[in-house]
């Protein structure tokens, strides 16, 4: 559920809507009618998930290496 405040609504009630927050509900803030910030709670878990299926994505993408390569990348550091 979204709750949608004004910023002097949010500046006065912002310990009540961080624990909104918290529970998981959405707050809109906006000035006049134009919402300015969304807060939400913060999900390590989600973004971590995002992080890895964005690098396997990329992974996916790309030609895997020949071990011909890998080794001359090795030689290449050691000049």
């Amino acid at each position: 559920m979204t709750i949608k405040v004004k910023v002097a609504e949010a500046k006065t009630h912002l310990s009540e809507l961080l624990t909104k927050v918290e529970a998981g509900e959405d707050v809109v803030i906006s000035r006049g009618n134009n919402a300015v910030a969304r807060m939400i709670k913060i999900d390590d878990r989600r973004q971590r998930l995002d992080a890895i299926r964005a690098l396997r994505s990329e992974r996916a993408e790309r030609a895997g290496a020949t071990a011909a390569e890998i080794q001359a990348w090795r030689r290449e550091g050691q000049r």
